[in-house]
């Protein structure tokens, strides 16, 4: 468990330099969502229940400030945590071109899931949707530039907690 406790600590650092970003941002009407960094590297270092602890409790972290019902966040982290650990051995995971690859679609995908869930709540949705296809590709570039510094700071946690498992780490 040490290593699932690990990896929620430093999914708490993404999230609390996310919403500094996302603060910095509001005045331009910007927001950042890097979801596919939750996801992208638990399943394929830790066996899946720490795994799915870990990104659970991510999750549940987000959803504390989010304008979504509590626990949508956890729910579908959990569920793309699931379906990745169970395609790890189908996935090139073994660089960090290949987990950058594999966090940039978990983030279109949970960016798509949310944006839904949440349009109907807009007096615009037309003006909503072409929003957050801005902010997606924000996200996007944002995840491709950050991702590598985020999977080190994780294998080098790891590392220095003495939780590596048996699995290779990217």
């Amino acid at each position: 468990m040490r290593g699932a406790f690990i990896f929620f600590l430093t999914l708490l650092l993404l999230q609390a330099l996310v919403a500094a970003a996302n603060h910095s941002l509001a005045q331009a009407g910007v927001f950042l969502f890097v979801g596919g960094l939750f996801v992208g590297t638990a399943a394929f270092v830790l066996p899946f229940g720490p795994g799915f602890a870990a990104v659970f409790a991510a999750g549940l972290a987000c959803d504390a400030n989010a304008d979504v019902p509590f626990g949508t966040h956890a729910l579908l982290f959990s569920a793309a945590h699931s379906v990745l650990f169970h395609l790890r051995d189908r996935l090139p995971h073994d660089e960090t071109v290949g987990c950058v690859l594999i966090g940039l679609v978990c983030n279109l995908a949970l960016f798509i899931v949310l944006t839904v869930l949440r349009i109907h709540q807009s007096p615009a949705p037309a003006v909503e949707w072409s929003r957050a296809a801005c902010d997606l590709v924000l996200s996007q570039i944002v995840i491709a530039l950050a991702a590598p510094w985020f999977f080190a700071l994780q294998k080098s946690a790891l590392v220095l907690a003495h939780a590596g498992s048996a699995r290779p780490i990217f």
